[in-house]
Formats: structure tokens, C-alpha cells, sequence
């Protein structure tokens, strides 16, 4: 658990970096810089819980409570990665878009 709390600090440090620009960047980037930052943070709570839920019951890792945490970090990150990867797919597509755009000299509005 230690190691995961350690690699969601360094998400929270980078979903911090990126709240400081939110405003500085286009809708769908803040939109994304939220999406993502609601998962890291539901990650978060759920390791936080997890941590505390050990650090009171040590030895106790294979009842429900305990694995009922491990299925909520499990499942924000997949949520957290699946989100990361669409905007990183819409990005794409957009730059797709701009340089076909550019290759057909199309005036966009």
C-alpha cells in the first residue's frame, strides 16, 4: 500500500500543476484536467482508507472491508486510465482534424 500512496502523491503533484493552468488552456483540456482530477482524488481517498483500515486491523486482509477498498482504487484507476486515454485519443483526432484542415486549405469558422 505504501507504493501505491506513493505513486498517487506523485499524480496528485501533477493533477496540482495542471489545476494551476486549468484556466490558461482550451474547454476540453479544462474539462479533462477535472475528469482526471476527480478520479485521482476518488483513487486517493480509497488508498487513504485502505491505509487506515491496515494500519487498525493489521493482519486482516482478507475480509470484505478490506478488499471492498482494494476493488474502489482498482476500479477508479481503470476509471482514471480510461479518462487519461480518451482526452489523449480526442487530441489525436483534433490534431488529425487541423492538419487535413491544412492539407485542403479549408477556412474553418
Amino acid at each position: 500500500m505504501n507504493k501505491v500512496k506513493g505513486l498517487i502523491n506523485a499524480v496528485g503533484e501533477r493533477t496540482a500543476e495542471l489545476q494551476q493552468i486549468r484556466y490558461a488552456v482550451l474547454p476540453w483540456q479544462e474539462h479533462a484536467i477535472t475528469e482526471v482530477t476527480s478520479h485521482a482524488g476518488q483513487v486517493a481517498a480509497s488508498t487513504q482508507a485502505a491505509i487506515i483500515y491496515l494500519n487498525e486491523n493489521q493482519g486482516r486482509y482478507l475480509v470484505p472491508e478490506y478488499r471492498d477498498h482494494l476493488t474502489k482504487i482498482a476500479d477508479s484507476s481503470v476509471d482514471l486510465k480510461d479518462t487519461v486515454d480518451t482526452f489523449l485519443e480526442y487530441e489525436k483526432a483534433q490534431e488529425k482534424i487541423q492538419l487535413l484542415q491544412n492539407e485542403l486549405r479549408l477556412a474553418v469558422d
